[in-house]
Formats: C-alpha cells, sequence, structure tokens
C-alpha cells in the first residue's frame, strides 16, 4: 500500500527519459503524479527543476527528482525548508530513506541506476513507513536552530 498517492515528479534532461518511464508505471499502479519538467530531452539546469519541485510539494505528496549522479537534483532540493531529499541506487536505500530518514523526496541517478532498479526503488520508497523511536530524535535535528 502507497503511504502516499500523490508523487510529483521533476527531472533535468539527463533524467528526462527516466522520469517519463517511472511516472507511466506509478500511474499504472493508481498513483497520482503532478510533471514539474522537463518536458523535452534539451540541455536544461537541474537546480531550477529540483527548487520548483520543492517549492511546489505539498504536505500530502512526495517527490522524485532525477539528474545525471542523483546528486546535484538532491543538493538543490534539500536547500529548502522542510525537504529531506536523499540519494537512492539502489531499493534498500531508498527504503531507509523512508524508514530511517522520513525523506519526502527520492533522488535517483539516472546514469547510474537501470530502469527496473529505479522502479524497484521508487516503489519501495513510497510504501515504506517512518518508524519513527530513536529516529525522530535525529530527524528533528536535520532543521537548522535558529
Amino acid at each position: 500500500m502507497f503511504t502516499k498517492n500523490k508523487v510529483v515528479f521533476a527531472a533535468d534532461h539527463a533524467g528526462f527519459d527516466l522520469k517519463n518511464k517511472l511516472m507511466r508505471e506509478l500511474q499504472n499502479r493508481g498513483v497520482e503524479t503532478r510533471d514539474l519538467g522537463t518536458h523535452t530531452p534539451d540541455s536544461v539546469d537541474y537546480p531550477d527543476f529540483a527548487h520548483r519541485l520543492a517549492e511546489g510539494l505539498e504536505a500530502d505528496e512526495y517527490g522524485v527528482l532525477i539528474c545525471g549522479t542523483g546528486n546535484g537534483v538532491c543538493m538543490s532540493a534539500n536547500r529548502h525548508p522542510g525537504i529531506r531529499a536523499g540519494l537512492a541506487w539502489n531499493v534498500e536505500v531508498a527504503g531507509l530513506l523512508r524508514r530511517h530518514n522520513d525523506a519526502n523526496v527520492l533522488c535517483l541517478p539516472a546514469r547510474f541506476i537501470g530502469e527496473e532498479t529505479a522502479l524497484a526503488a521508487a516503489l519501495e520508497f513510497l510504501t515504506a513507513e517512518f518508524e519513527g523511536g530513536r529516529h525522530e530524535r535525529r530527524v528533528q535535528k536535520i532543521e537548522p536552530r535558529a
């Protein structure tokens, strides 16, 4: 069962194809998706799309960001308060992002992950639940103190 049935996607040109494939697969599984671009494979700047997703993510949504390494979109998204974006390159890491870090944005490295692994990682991310407990204390320490 999906913990949230709404997923917002954004990617740069390197992640364009993978974004579209993952969106179709999730839609086929009954997940509502929202596409914030890019909408062509033409070269674009990854921070533009990471910021767009981070600024527009609603409380009842998860985000998926994709670029060549996944690092650029992850660093850009994490500049926004309330965003906990994490990079996953396999299913186990994707699940731990949710269970231990309460991540709300999954970042994928399009040039370093196969389509099947990316889909499995996304499905794990979307179905895993935050465990709380000792992890809650750690997650609360992520946001800078005023």
